[in-house]
């Protein structure tokens, strides 16, 4: 169950997430938390809000038919107001009583380059509600700054960050992009996993987590959807079993390099998702080898974690 924006024209929120999680087999159902014409970024935008009791009232028309039994997993993305938020809360755990392995991938959806996106009050919703019911956490830079409280400049601070949000709940959290201060050409991807039987609570410090960073040549250009779209390549390779963390986000990351390549000089930067079938389905991942993070990077990470225990 996938609950994101959706707009008639171009490829933001469930019409970024929907198809590429089809052609990897999810067979999807989605809400639409806004409709609107076409991405905010556009001079105008017309369309209509979804609000918490719209959700609500949705769900328990499937749960009176007993369409909610088959959820493997919930995604979510943009969500601009309190009472959908919260309603997503509600919605989660109705899924998690229907299926207990259900898989919460999260999309913190705040905002970027030093700009909510969204009403200030949901930092702290997202901090205190939604990061202990999420399994998969995808924030970008700015996201993992509002929700620490804090600045996130060094791969050091990345790396606590990871940590500090592992122990919130999420078992895997990616930061899909931070600035690089060795090479201003590339961005950086952090991901981090907890071993599987690692259960962090906000009282304990988390296991030993597999802590990978993957360095991402910067495309001219700007482009709407990738972070939706990262998101759900990030569901979709994670719960293959037999791929690895880090063939995971080589794979999520060679799509995107992909794609992205395919829309450079295209119309407005809308992503050519349709034309990059053949990209989503088998993405050349051999360019894109993560590896792990400085040793003493973790350790100085993990103790500044102590130092807050």
């Amino acid at each position: 169950l996938s609950i994101q924006s959706h707009v008639v024209h171009g490829y933001v929120g469930n019409k970024s997430a929907v198809f590429p999680l089809q052609l990897h087999g999810f067979d999807v159902d989605f809400v639409n938390s806004v409709q609107f014409s076409n991405h905010t970024g556009y001079k105008t935008f017309t369309g209509e809000v979804l609000n918490g009791e719209q959700l609500e009232k949705l769900v328990e028309g499937l749960a009176s038919n007993g369409l909610l039994e088959g959820y493997s997993h919930l995604l979510t993305g943009y969500i601009g107001s309190v009472s959908f938020l919260r309603a997503v809360c509600s919605v989660y755990r109705r899924l998690k009583e229907q299926n207990p392995g259900l898989v919460y991938v999260c999309d913190p959806v705040l905002g970027d380059n030093g700009k909510l996106y969204v009403p200030q009050e949901l930092v702290q919703i997202y901090r205190e509600e939604m990061l202990p019911l999420a399994t998969i956490l995808t924030p970008n830079q700015f996201e993992c700054e509002q929700l620490l409280g804090q600045p996130m400049v060094t791969e050091e601070d990345a790396v606590f960050a990871c940590l500090w949000l592992h122990r919130q709940g999420p078992q895997v959290v990616v930061v899909t992009s931070m600035d690089s201060s060795i090479s201003p050409d590339h961005m950086i991807m952090l991901a981090s996993k907890l071993p599987s039987s690692s259960a962090p609570t906000v009282s304990s410090n988390p296991g030993n987590p597999e802590v990978l960073r993957l360095l991402i040549p910067r495309q001219r250009g700007s482009y709407t959807g990738t972070g939706d779209l990262t998101a759900a390549l990030l569901l979709a390779h994670l719960s293959d079993t037999s791929v690895s963390l880090a063939e995971a986000i080589a794979r999520v990351v060679a799509t995107l390099q992909g794609v992205i390549a395919r829309t450079a000089g295209k119309g407005r930067g809308e992503l050519r998702l349709v034309q990059s079938k053949d990209i989503i389905e088998h993405p050349d991942a051999s360019r894109f080898v993560p590896e792990p993070v400085d040793p003493d990077l973790l350790r100085n990470a993990q103790a500044r974690l102590e130092g807050i225990a």
